[in-house]
């Protein structure tokens, strides 16, 4: 049986966002709410990769019918980078335990595709205007350093970068950064500026958002 696909839909003066709500990571922009949405639909088979890493495969293509629950404005962030900055109503409130930990294991998907993704592309990237004409490396530093001293702080974690760069301090790390989440959503705490439930949409993002920079930059599959 068919299920809705729940989106929201964030729009600036100049970019618009829309978020599969249930299926944190998968977000696009684009420059009305509809081109949006067009490419939020481009990248759905990109995600089932993750959903299938999740085990939620069956209930992520059971979801085939958009459907925009919710329209919040954007800032100028969302215009400069493209991307969601706030929290939508639902995600004020605590989730339950169960939501918690699918929301968990599908930030852990993304973490374990990134991850993937870091190991079979090329090490030299091809150039571009996007992330300055970073490599595979710089992009893998910039991505694991930036959730662990930027995102995690919100649930006051500070990972040097250094810790996330190795194997075991990633795995450490992440186990810790999880835990606090559910601390957090437990205690029914707001995150540090942002909402729980933001802080693990934001990280899932961010990962899949770099995972897929660094497929479509992969020298190994050009002209592919």
């Amino acid at each position: 049986m068919t299920q809705a696909l729940r989106v929201m839909v964030e729009s600036g003066k100049k970019k618009v966002v829309a978020v599969a709500f249930d299926w944190i990571g998968w977000e696009r922009s684009g420059t009305s709410e509809a081109d949006a949405l067009r490419v939020l639909a481009d990248y759905r088979r990109r995600y089932d990769r993750v959903a299938e890493l999740a085990g939620l495969a069956p209930d992520f293509h059971a979801a085939v019918e958009p459907e925009v629950v919710e329209r919040i404005e954007g800032t100028s962030t969302t215009d400069f980078y493209g991307i969601s900055t706030r929290s939508v109503s639902t995600e004020y409130a605590p989730m339950t335990e169960a939501e918690c930990e699918r929301k968990i294991r599908l930030l852990r998907a993304c973490w374990a595709y990134f991850d993937e993704t870091a190991l079979r592309v090329s090490a030299e990237m091809r150039k571009g205007p996007r992330g300055g004409g970073r490599d595979r490396d710089q992009i893998v530093r910039h991505t694991l350093g930036s959730e662990g001293w930027e995102m995690a702080k919100k649930v006051h974690m500070k990972t040097p970068p250094a810790e996330v760069l190795n194997p075991d301090g990633l795995r450490a790390y992440r186990e810790r950064y999880c835990d606090a989440l559910r601390d957090y959503n437990a205690r029914g705490a707001p995150a540090l500026s942002w909402t729980v439930q933001f802080t693990i949409r934001r990280s899932a993002y961010h990962m899949l958002d770099h995972a897929w920079e660094m497929e479509d930059k992969d020298l190994s599959r050009a002209g592919q």
